[in-house]
């Protein structure tokens, strides 16, 4: 039973911050939701421990369309970046702002970019195309997702310093064509780049807030020194360029591996 345990402490942190938040907000919603979050997690990787081709997809559709669907259209919750600013803006630690605190400020710390392979809706989709390892060198145009990050929060300034009514509205509004522009440019970069990642890699502005706090993630992937044989495998199926046979936190593209476990999957000497 002890390759459950990583899935059990995994659940067990969900459960807390989930009970922990229900009790401090009286809101029986977050004992739900990051419940759900946490057993969807829990249950791809006992699928995974279970050698089942396709754990990580199960979680990805479990948890992206829940977060797409339920909370962003049918809850009208913006859950993508322009909702942490309204919240934030507003002063309220609800919804929006509690998802990133957990998934993309302070949780990398523990998990690094799993949100990135488990749980993004964007990435559901994308990784659904035919591109799933990188075919040519990483392009250098990354400052691309500081951009659209500044843009993100100068949107949402910009409605609060004019006044703008009926922000909850418009909010829900951004959520959808957001949405739509993020698959519309994910998917013409991936046919275009030959890489499913590439949104990932030079335009999705969470990564700003991800990057730099993966780089102290706990769990991150390892390699055995003594069985790697230097064959090269694991950096050709890494869908993030991630070079893992380093164990350093210096890593090449260290702050973007997504725990998809490819590498570890395709090693011939179970070195990671």
């Amino acid at each position: 039973m002890k390759k459950y345990c990583m899935p059990a402490i995994l659940l067990a942190v969900f459960e807390t911050i989930a009970v922990t938040l229900w009790l401090t907000k009286d809101n029986l919603f977050y004992l739900f939701n990051f419940s759900y979050i946490g057993i969807s997690i829990s249950l791809g990787m006992i699928l995974y421990i279970r050698k089942y081709g396709h754990a990580r997809r199960v979680v990805q559709l479990l948890v992206g369309l829940y977060m797409l669907i339920y909370l962003g259209l049918i809850c009208n919750e913006n859950m993508q970046i322009e909702g942490f600013w309204y919240y934030l803006f507003t002063g309220v630690f609800e919804a929006a702002t509690i998802h990133y605190a957990v998934a993309k400020i302070f949780g990398p710390l523990l998990f690094g970019r799993g949100w990135c392979g488990y749980a993004c809706w964007t990435a559901m989709v994308l990784d659904f195309l035919p591109y799933k390892t990188p075919s040519g060198p990483r392009k250098r145009i990354g400052w691309i997702r500081y951009v659209t990050f500044v843009c993100s929060l100068v949107f949402v300034a910009a409605l609060f310093l004019m006044h703008v009514g009926n922000l909850e509205r418009i909010m829900f509004w951004a959520f959808v064509v957001g949405n739509a522009l993020y698959y519309a440019v994910g998917i013409v970069l991936a046919f275009l780049f030959k890489d499913n990642r590439a949104f990932c890699k030079y335009i999705c502005p969470i990564t700003v807030f991800l990057k730099p706090m993966s780089y102290f993630s706990v769990f991150r992937v390892r390699c055995d020194k003594g069985k790697c044989i230097s064959c090269g495998k694991c950096k050709r199926v890494c869908p993030m360029d991630v070079d893992v046979t380093d164990n350093s936190r210096n890593r090449k593209n260290g702050t973007e591996c997504i725990l998809c476990m490819e590498c570890v999957k395709n090693c011939p000497k179970n070195a990671l």
